[in-house]
């Protein structure tokens, strides 16, 4: 029986997991480009935080931390759509549990900071650059076709 050591095939996957994880600074750089139209993207790098992006798309104003670059590290994609306190929030927290539900894919409604946001975190193991792709469209187009509906109907 041959050890993971010995094996070809996992030789030649650890090398693809390892160049695929090098890549996800140059993948997250390529989709901020093609979403941000209006060239508005700024990056920060500290050694506490890692990479932290912020890009506008459509009225929507979009964060990506990228922690590092290990399996254990994660990257995050946010948006802010909605000031808190709002509205008839209980109105407003069940709409959004149920759009949770329905029709935010691998991202979700949530609160930080008095603030709705849409968010969506996953780790960077077996992360492909299709899949940093899908994260920061599905927050980024989320976020803006609901951002203008919530605060008109919501906003304090």
């Amino acid at each position: 029986m041959a050890t993971q050591q010995n094996d070809p095939e996992m030789a030649v996957t650890d090398a693809l997991i390892e160049e695929t994880t090098s890549d996800h600074i140059q993948v997250i750089q390529t989709v901020i480009a093609s979403l941000d139209a209006d060239n508005s993207a700024m990056v920060s790098q500290t050694p506490a935080n890692g990479h932290l992006w912020k890009f506008k798309y459509g009225k929507a104003e979009v964060f990506v931390q990228l922690t590092g670059l290990s399996d254990d590290d994660t990257l995050t994609v946010w948006s802010m759509v909605l000031k808190l306190p709002a509205k008839n929030e209980d109105k407003l927290m069940r709409q959004l549990l149920e759009m949770n539900w329905s029709s935010t894919f691998e991202a979700r409604f949530g609160i930080i900071d008095n603030q709705v946001v849409v968010v969506s975190t996953r780790t960077l193991a077996e992360l492909s650059p299709g899949e940093i792709s899908r994260l920061l469209t599905v927050v980024a187009t989320i976020a803006n076709d609901h951002e203008e509906a919530l605060q008109s109907e919501f906003a304090a």
